[in-house]
C-alpha cells in the first residue's frame, strides 16, 4: 500500500520557516560535524578555538550551502524556497567557510590551503553533479563527507597528519557508507516507491502485511539512532580532551 510520507524523516510539513528548517537536515549534518570534532579530539594537541572555527565552517559548507545545492538541484525535500534563496544561501554560506578557511590559512599555516579549495570544490562539485555526476558516487561521498571532515579536524590540530589520523578517517568514511546505505534505502522509499504489496507469514502462524512504514522502520530507527550516538560520542572525547 501507499503511504503519504515525508521526503525524509526529519523534514517537516513543507511550508514558511519549516522548509529552512528541513534544509539543514539537522541529523545528518550533526553527524558529519562530529567527524570534525572526532579528529581534533585525536590529535595530540588540542586548541578548542581551532574546533569551534571548524565546526562553523562545517557548519556553513555542508549545513548551508550544500544542502542549498543540493535542494536547488532536483529539490528532494520538495520544499518551496525560491531558487534565487537557495542560490544566494549557498553563495553566502560558502563565501563564509572560505573566509574561515582563508583565516586558518594565515594564522595556522598555508598547508590549510589544499583542504579550503579541495573543500570548496567539493560542495560544488558534488552538489550539482559535474561531469556527468562522477563524483556524485557512494565513495566520494565518504570521502569528502566522511574522511575529510576528521582530517580537517586532526590536522587543523596537530598541523600534521599521521596512523591515528588516518586510523579515524577510515573509520568515518565507512560510518558514512553505513549512512548512505541505510539513507538511500529509506530514500528510496519514501520518495520512489508507488505502492508495496504483500505479507509476511511467521512460523507460529501469524502474518503482517508489508508496508512502506514496516520497510523503514529498521533502516530509519538506526540512522537515529548511530547519528545520536556518534554526536555523543564526539562530544565525549571533546570534554575527555579539555
Amino acid at each position: 500500500m501507499k503511504a503519504n510520507l515525508r521526503p525524509a524523516f526529519y523534514s517537516l510539513p513543507s511550508g514558511a520557516w519549516r522548509d529552512y528548517v528541513s534544509l539543514l537536515h539537522l541529523p545528518y549534518t550533526i553527524w558529519h560535524l562530529s567527524y570534525v570534532v572526532l579528529g581534533a579530539a585525536a590529535a595530540p594537541t588540542l586548541h578548542l578555538d581551532r574546533v569551534g572555527g571548524l565546526v562553523l565552517a562545517f557548519f556553513l559548507a555542508v549545513g548551508l550551502g550544500a544542502h542549498a545545492l543540493d535542494e536547488l538541484r532536483s529539490r528532494p525535500l520538495a520544499t518551496r524556497i525560491s531558487d534565487g534563496w537557495l542560490i544566494s544561501i549557498a553563495t553566502f554560506s560558502l563565501a563564509g567557510a572560505l573566509a574561515v578557511g582563508v583565516v586558518a590559512s594565515v594564522t595556522i599555516s598555508l598547508w590549510a590551503a589544499p583542504f579550503v579549495l579541495f573543500g570548496g570544490f567539493i560542495v560544488v562539485a558534488y552538489n550539482l553533479e559535474w561531469w556527468s555526476g562522477r563524483l556524485h558516487s557512494d565513495l566520494w561521498f565518504g570521502l569528502a563527507w566522511g574522511a575529510f571532515p576528521a582530517l580537517v579536524g586532526y590536522w587543523a590540530n596537530a598541523e600534521r597528519l599521521d596512523v591515528q589520523a588516518l586510523l579515524v578517517a577510515a573509520a568515518c568514511f565507512a560510518l558514512t557508507l553505513a549512512q548512505r546505505t541505510l539513507s538511500k534505502e529509506a530514500r528510496g522509499l519514501r520518495r520512489k516507491v508507488h505502492m508495496v504489496t504483500g505479507r509476511i507469514v511467521f512460523q507460529d502462524g501469524r502474518s503482517e502485511d508489508i508496508t512502506i512504514s514496516r520497510l523503514l522502520a529498521a533502516p530509519e530507527m538506526a540512522l537515529r539512532l548511530m547519528s545520536f550516538s556518534i554526536a555523543l560520542l564526539a562530544l565525549g572525547w571533546l570534554v575527555a580532551r579539555m
